[in-house]
């Protein structure tokens, strides 16, 4: 290594000991180690998918040509080599992360192929949502007979395409709930990366994956009283930006916390909907039986999940003063009171636009006073969108449009000169 002299120099003018040396020389060791194992690991993966795929291409050029009994030998064949690998993996490489992940992911297609192949070849009646639901039943011991995470992220993909198969473009035929044991299924292994490896690529790639498939498949839900999927969502979302704030996703990087940043971004999104009149109008004019309302998935659904966020909140809030509550905290509470508000009278479309101006302003005041520039201007870019929105709004005139863009843009400037100022101020 380059600074070796100058580690001698330091041992020599007692500035460190030997001891201190030999693990300054371990760390930078073990760091260039770890740098490259992580390039193996992602070239294994993509290297075995790659192989897989070149496998199924060129049987694929020849397949027509082929007899009943050849077809199905090649359909089994990347299954059992597969297999091999992973047999292999288990006896002599179990401690090689490399190999785990990309013999995984090499038999996670596989055995894709192969049930596509097989059910081809003998013309095996059923649709994509049963090929979907085979396929991840038959890898997901996978995921822990190996210990492969990748397996686990594809396993995730894979589910949420069935949920959104069967609960979007098969609707109402079919509906997904097993999508919500799937996902169960793959939670003890997302436990198992938080104990052993919480600061992992794979960690981090799974604080994102598994919110954004709940909130594409939470719709799926939905049947005949979709107005309350709202209250859904906005529970839902409400709960991810609690989960963001327990203390292991504080102690992270601000953009490894998949949950606090996918909860307060689609919360802002579906707020900024909000407040535009068409929604509340529509659901002034539609009529709802209790007896519906209360036999409805949707409804269940918004209880369940609002009841986890009140729990997560007052477990999170009890030992902590009022005013320490962050503004994206209570905004679930608030809109179930909005919404209850919306069901008879216009004032809803008002207190949404409230609520999300109020949002935007106590960012600020919580950017200023944390000395953050990226929640500052956070705040602003929420109060900035609500403008945006209100643009298109035909009750407001030009003049007030103009004068709302006016107003945001000097707020831009003046809070983020003041900020600064403040920062030179203090050094």
């Amino acid at each position: 290594m380059i600074f070796h002299k100058d580690i001698s120099d330091l041992i020599k003018a007692d500035i460190i000991t030997q001891e201190t040396a030999d693990k300054i020389l371990d760390y930078y060791k073990n760091k260039g180690n770890s740098s490259t194992n992580r390039l193996f690991i992602v070239f294994g993966i993509l290297g075995a998918i790659l192989v897989g795929l070149g496998i199924i291409l060129i049987i694929a050029h020849n397949w027509d040509e082929l007899s009943r009994g050849i077809k199905t030998f090649f359909a089994f064949l990347p299954l059992l080599a597969g297999q091999v690998l992973c047999g292999y993996t288990l006896f002599k490489k179990q401690d090689s992360i490399t190999w785990r992940e990309s013999s995984s992911a090499f038999l996670f297609f596989a055995v894709g192929a192969s049930i596509a192949l097989v059910s081809q070849i003998y013309n095996i009646p059923g649709g994509t949502g049963t090929f979907l639901l085979t396929w991840m039943l038959l890898c997901l011991p996978l995921v822990y007979l190996i210990n492969s995470s990748i397996t686990s992220l594809f396993y995730i993909g894979g589910i949420t395409y069935y949920a959104t198969h069967l609960g979007y473009w098969s609707y109402p035929s079919t509906n997904p709930y097993l999508y919500w044991l799937l996902l169960l299924g793959v939670l003890p292994h997302y436990y198992n990366l938080y104990k052993n490896k919480p600061e992992s690529n794979f960690m981090i790639f799974h604080n994102w994956l598994i919110p954004l498939s709940v909130i594409i498949s939470l719709g799926t839900v939905a049947k005949n009283t979709e107005e309350l999927m709202f209250i859904a969502y906005i529970s839902m979302l409400g709960l991810f930006y609690l989960i963001g704030n327990l203390d292991f996703f504080t102690r992270q990087k601000s953009k490894n916390n998949g949950f606090k940043i996918l909860g307060s971004l689609v919360t802002i999104s579906l707020l900024l909907a909000l407040s535009f009149d068409w929604f509340w109008e529509e659901l002034r004019s539609k009529e709802f039986l209790f007896s519906e309302i209360i036999s409805a998935p949707e409804f269940y659904a918004s209880v369940i999940i609002s009841l986890l966020a009140g729990a997560l909140l007052y477990l999170q809030q009890k030992s902590k003063a009022l005013f320490d509550i962050e503004p994206l905290t209570p905004v679930f509470i608030l809109f179930i009171a909005v919404f209850i508000f919306g069901l008879f009278s216009p004032i809803a479309v008002v207190l949404i636009n409230i609520i999300v101006f109020a949002i935007g302003i106590f960012t600020i005041k919580d950017g200023a006073k944390q000395d953050n520039l990226g929640i500052l201007n956070f705040g602003l870019l929420v109060i900035t969108a609500l403008v945006i929105s209100r643009y298109f709004d035909k009750d407001l005139s030009f003049v007030i449009r103009g004068l709302l863009f006016l107003g945001v843009g000097i707020g831009f400037f003046a809070a983020n000169y003041w900020l600064l100022k403040k920062r030179k101020t203090n050094e």
